[in-house]
């Protein structure tokens, strides 16, 4: 009787270290921010899958939300192949760092980047 095996699940993220450091740093920017969202008075976070989230699980449903973005990430990354899932991963890191512009600011100024600048 022979036992039947699961078709191993390795991920394979793009080969620059550099890129992978800064999805996950900028990322975990984001999901930071997005936790102060629901806690400072005076920011609001505006997607509403991770409301729903909030709605249904409190603080852990933000992180749940974050998570979930990132295996998202991770999953479209693995079936696209080289070089399509590193100009994929580049687009996500140039998103998160869009977000990080508006949401650092917002968070330690209680002003977005544009009304910072005067824009």
């Amino acid at each position: 009787m022979s036992a039947a095996t699961f078709p191993s699940m390795e991920l394979d993220p793009p080969d620059s270290i550099g890129l992978q450091f800064a999805f996950l740093a900028l990322w975990l920017v984001d999901a930071v921010a997005a936790t102060l969202f629901f806690v400072l008075p005076y920011a609001t976070e505006l997607n509403p899958v991770t409301v729903f989230f909030y709605e249904l699980f409190g603080l852990p449903g933000v992180a749940a939300a974050a998570v979930c973005y990132a295996a998202v990430v991770m999953a479209v990354g693995h079936f696209l192949s080289h070089p399509l899932d590193v100009a994929f991963v580049g687009l996500i890191v140039v998103a998160y760092a869009a977000f990080a512009l508006n949401n650092v600011p917002l968070i330690l100024f209680e002003e977005t980047l544009p009304e910072l600048l005067h824009l």
